[in-house]
């Protein structure tokens, strides 16, 4: 018998990894490696790490590698081959580029560079990128007028961009990402999905933060780990309740089969939520 495909599209810190304040169930994480040890199994990472970043955390954690890794927020996607072979798709680059008119990395910086509050990412090399800008920004922050003055002058310098803030509760921190406008999660992850012709109903993304929010209130059927901040919860329900969407949304709540809900965990949970056909290949 021929088993269906699924597609998950999964974020990493916080959602995959269990790098947050809360506790992590102890099984979790090696039911979801036997979930992705399955051939129907179509598995990607979605990320704002760097490529070697996520690496270092596939190592750190032993999670299983992934069939395709997004990186930078949206701006690189790379096919991973099961001897560990990373290979850029660069049809995904192309489309992308055409967003910022040709300016690089320096020239759309130079754009925000008198701002206050703004701190450019830049402890580590691999935090920037050809197509990402990266900025530092207070925890608490009337982040709304902030993007929208990043977006009146990026509209003013005629680049097609994304702002993308969220904040890392770990190190309470603001996180600030500049993108070309279609080199966001959502659009990467829908790329993958028509790469592999892949129906609405067999594909879940699972996230916990607000730079996963353009996936998750598109109406993509889409987890949030029970670990997600409360405001983050509320901002997607009401979004998806605006456009008669809620059912597309499922929130872990934990006490599934022992497991709580964070991390791992609500990813599995609701991942069964939506194809309950997984729950005995965990059993």
């Amino acid at each position: 018998m021929t088993v269906e495909r699924i597609f998950l599209a999964t974020d990493l810190d916080r959602t995959m990894l269990p790098n947050g304040a809360q506790p992590e169930s102890p099984r979790a994480r090696a039911l979801f490696a036997k979930l992705a040890a399955r051939e129907s199994v179509v598995l990607a990472y979605v990320s704002g790490r760097s490529r070697s970043l996520i690496e270092e955390a596939i190592a750190e954690y032993d999670l299983p590698l992934p069939d395709f890794a997004v990186g930078d927020v949206g701006t690189t996607i790379y096919r991973v081959g099961a001897k560990a072979v990373w290979e850029a798709l660069d049809d995904w680059a192309g489309c992308i580029a055409s967003d910022w008119r040709g300016l690089g990395w320096s020239d759309v910086q130079a754009l925000f560079a008198d701002l206050s509050g703004l701190k450019l990412q830049d402890d580590r090399p691999d935090k920037q990128g050809d197509f990402k800008v990266s900025y530092y920004t207070a925890a608490i922050i009337d982040h709304k007028a902030l993007v929208a003055e990043l977006t009146r002058r990026g509209e003013a310098a005629g680049i097609a961009a994304s702002y993308i803030w969220s904040v890392d509760e770990e190190r309470e921190v603001g996180l600030l990402d500049i993108l070309p406008r279609s080199a966001t999660k959502l659009h990467a992850v829908q790329f993958l999905g028509q790469r592999l012709q892949m129906p609405e109903e067999r594909s879940v993304f699972a996230g916990d933060s607000g730079n996963d929010l353009p996936v998750v209130t598109s109406g993509m059927q889409s987890v949030l780990v029970a670990n997600t901040r409360a405001e983050v919860q509320e901002e997607a329900r009401a979004m998806l309740s605006a456009k008669g969407l809620s059912d597309r949304l499922y929130v872990a709540k934990g006490n599934w089969h022992t497991l709580n809900g964070n991390y791992a965990a609500g990813v599995l949970e609701g991942l069964a939520h939506f194809l309950p056909e997984i729950e005995p290949w965990l059993m």
